[in-house]
């Protein structure tokens, strides 16, 4: 049966990380592409990694009910879910992946409550600020801004059915991936 998973967690947890190890250990799991108003970073490609679009055309998706769920991330750029690909991956009987933001994960639970929701929390307040700086796509400016964010949703752990600490990526994936098949 499949089941629509919405896994999101902190700016630099490595939510990315986990998604992509589960993409590549294990069969019938889907990933849904998220558009966003943001530019690619060194290495993205539109339509693999996100949906890449202006504003203008993020904001005509929401008014034609595109999608599923959407939010302003760090007051700057816009995220979304373009619904039909979900539903029709669902369809299949693939197991969904939504790779997506705290505001985005409310939303999805109210218009399909029969979603999980996965918490990736970081074994450490310390660890996840020398991700993040590790990572080097953000200014120090950025990397503060999301480190703001980031305290703010940690406090959010309690609102999603599940909380898994991302210590090893491998780990992380199959405890998501026991979740899952719960």
């Amino acid at each position: 049966m499949s089941r629509l998973t919405v896994i999101a967690g902190p700016t630099a947890v490595g939510k990315g990380t986990v998604v992509q190890y589960m993409l590549s250990h294990f069969e019938n799991v889907h990933l849904s592409i998220s558009a966003t108003t943001r530019a690619p970073r060194p290495g993205e490609v539109d339509g693999r990694d996100y949906f890449f679009v202006t504003a203008d055309e993020f904001d005509a998706m929401i008014a034609s009910g595109e999608m599923l769920e959407f939010a302003v991330v760090h007051g700057v750029n816009k995220y979304g879910t373009p619904k039909t690909p979900v539903l029709e991956a669902l369809a299949r009987g693939e197991h969904v992946i939504l790779e997506i933001d705290i505001q985005g994960a409310r939303q999805v639970k109210k218009v399909m409550p029969e979603a999980l929701l996965v918490f990736i929390k970081p074994p450490s307040w310390e660890e996840l600020v020398r991700r993040l700086g590790a990572r080097g796509t953000e200014s120090e400016i950025e990397q503060q801004a999301r480190l703001k964010t980031a305290r703010i949703e940690l406090e959010s752990a309690s609102e999603f059915d599940a909380v898994v600490v991302n210590e090893d990526i491998a780990k992380c994936a199959h405890d998501v991936l026991d979740l899952i098949q719960a």
